[in-house]
Order: structure tokens, then C-alpha cells, then sequence
């Protein structure tokens, strides 16, 4: 089963313009994300899709492959749709270009032990447990909840389920790790946003309102993606803090 990572990352980013360069201890944040999804042993390639010519001259000149992608895509799942039209895959990994702090060990987390029914829609991403309470009424973050087996019930950027009758439960995040088919992906692209995704911001409720299961794995590594410059600070202190994170894996 050919499996390839998939990097979106655009400049124009409506809460921190040109993020995907943004300099974290020499280097900018897209070859960070770059360094970790390309130690993923089971991708044969790993490329960043962008629509700027300032992000695709850096990939030039760290020598990062990537793939040129339209500039009118609402989102990054969009973006993918276009790199599954012009790079043939039986799995696309999608690691935001906003997540320098991401693992290996996550990204695996997206990737099926069996194959792929490729006649039905297949999409999956991973939820990780809150550990700062600030998180979880950050509206940056998007919280969820899962059924039993693992499948998303709903999204939200509110804290969700609310508390009423226990406290017993973790708080559950959305971490920007996915995977999906060709199927899926030509189901989103040619699928109207919905009620539920227009409101809440959020694209994979797309999935949701119309019954497409989105799988969840459970990972609980600490990663933060980027949002606004008050993450920058946060990543670069980590990252300063272990000066040998970009050589593991």
C-alpha cells in the first residue's frame, strides 16, 4: 500500500500571516514539521503543498520536496484533495504545517495495520488528552468526542461534554494529524459545508453530518499547533529546551 505525507501550509493565514516560516531556533517552522513526518518509516515520500512562492523558495532551498497547489482552497483539506489529483496514493498522511512539536510515534498513530477498503471512504486522525485547563476553553482548540469504537460523535471549540454529573473524564483534543483514501477525499471536495462545519469552523464536521466515520486514535504525546505568535513563544522555548529533538526518531 503506497502511503505518502502530505504538508499543507499556505502564508496567508487570517491570525499570523506566513506562519510556515516562522523562525524557531534557526530554522523556519515548516522543516520542522518537514524533519519529523519524513523519519515516518512507512511513508515512501513526504511533501509540503503550498500555494506561496515564498514558502516553495524555502523548501528549494532547505530541499524539501513539494507540490504547487491553488491558491482558492478554504482549507487544508481541500489542498489535499488537489495534491490526490496529481500524486497517485492509496493513503495520504496530513501533518499541519502548523505543528512543529509533532512526533513520529503520532503520525503512526493514523496509519491502518490493514489494508484499506478502498471502495469506502476512509479518514482518521488522533485525539490527545488536555493537560493545561487554558487549552480547553481556547477556542483555538478543538475538542471532541468519540462513541465507543473510537468514531467521532462531534466537534467543537467549546469544552464539550459539559460536566453536569461527573468530572471523571478527560478533556479530549484534536491533534493536526490525519489520514484518508482517495474516496474520502473526492467525497469532501465535492461535498457543500455544512451547517454544523459553517458554524463551528470546523471542516471535518463535513464528515460528520453526513455519516462518514472519522476514526480517532488516542495519542498522548504533547504537541501545540501554532495559532497565533503567543504558540511561537511556547514551541521555541521547547524546542530550545531539547536540543536534540530534531535528530530523534
Amino acid at each position: 500500500m503506497k502511503m505518502i505525507g502530505v504538508i499543507p501550509a499556505r502564508y496567508q493565514s487570517s491570525r499570523f500571516p506566513g506562519k510556515p516560516l516562522a523562525d524557531i531556533c534557526g530554522k523556519p517552522m515548516i522543516w520542522w514539521v518537514y524533519n519529523q513526518t519524513r523519519k515516518v518509516k512507512e511513508l515512501s515520500e513526504t511533501l509540503v503543498a503550498t500555494d506561496d512562492k515564498r514558502i516553495s523558495d524555502v523548501c528549494d532551498r532547505l530541499g524539501i520536496p513539494y507540490v504547487m497547489t491553488s491558491e482558492k482552497h478554504r482549507n487544508h483539506v481541500e489542498r489535499l484533495y488537489e495534491v490526490s489529483e496529481k500524486v497517485a496514493a492509496d493513503l495520504y498522511v496530513c501533518v499541519c504545517g502548523d505543528e512543529p512539536l509533532i512526533l513520529p510515534e503520532t503520525i503512526e498513530k493514523v496509519i491502518p495495520s490493514d489494508r484499506i477498503d478502498q471502495s469506502r471512504c476512509f479518514a482518521c486522525s488522533v485525539q490527545r488528552p488536555f493537560t493545561n485547563p487554558a487549552e480547553v476553553i481556547d477556542i483555538n482548540t478543538i475538542k471532541l468526542v468519540t462513541d465507543v469504537n473510537g468514531v467521532s460523535l462531534y466537534m467543537s471549540r467549546i469544552p464539550i461534554p459539559y460536566p453536569n454529573k461527573s468530572l471523571d473524564f478527560p478533556y479530549m483534543e484534536k491533534v493536526g494529524v490525519e489520514s484518508y483514501n482517495k474516496k474520502a477525499l473526492d467525497f469532501f471536495y465535492h461535498t457543500s459545508p455544512g451547517f454544523l462545519e459553517k458554524t463551528e469552523d470546523i471542516v471535518l464536521l463535513r464528515f460528520v453530518e453526513n455519516n462518514v466515520p472519522v476514526h480517532y486514535r488516542t495519542d498522548d504525546h504533547y504537541t501545540l499547533s501554532v495559532d497565533t505568535p503567543k504558540d511561537l513563544e511556547v514551541v521555541k522555548k521547547i524546542i530550545e529546551s531539547d536540543p536534540e529533538r530534531d535528530k530523534r526518531g
